[in-house]
């Protein structure tokens, strides 16, 4: 089993989301977040004061699948979340080592 991690630009959201289900991904889970890498920010004009904005909004995806299914996830993400310009985000794919369904007592891939 697989735990990806993926940050991504918000307005691709629904975008990435369609194409998971399209692969028969069935669930996951999305955290907003703010982060930062070569973006490195901007500055806002609010009120006729200029702010240094350091952070910037992410979208941060967690999606636990079996092994064979990992590889196209990643590429399905990198695909539906792809825009060509800077801070289009990162994947990270991490091994799980058990897996629970807290409802049925499911363990593993079955949990999945």
């Amino acid at each position: 089993m697989k735990l990806i991690i993926a940050t991504i630009k918000p307005f691709k959201l629904e975008e990435v989301r369609e194409a998971l289900t399209g692969i028969g991904v069935r669930g996951m889970m999305v955290t907003e977040i703010k982060g930062f890498g070569a973006q490195s920010g901007h500055t806002e004009i609010y009120r006729g004061a200029e702010y240094a904005v350091n952070f910037v909004p992410k979208v941060k995806l967690e999606v636990a699948v079996t092994e064979p299914l990992a590889e196209q996830v990643v590429e399905t993400i990198a695909r539906a979340a792809r825009t060509g310009k800077i801070g289009d985000g990162k994947i990270f794919v991490l091994d799980i080592e058990q897996a629970l369904r807290v409802r049925t007592g499911d363990i593993n891939d079955d949990a999945l």
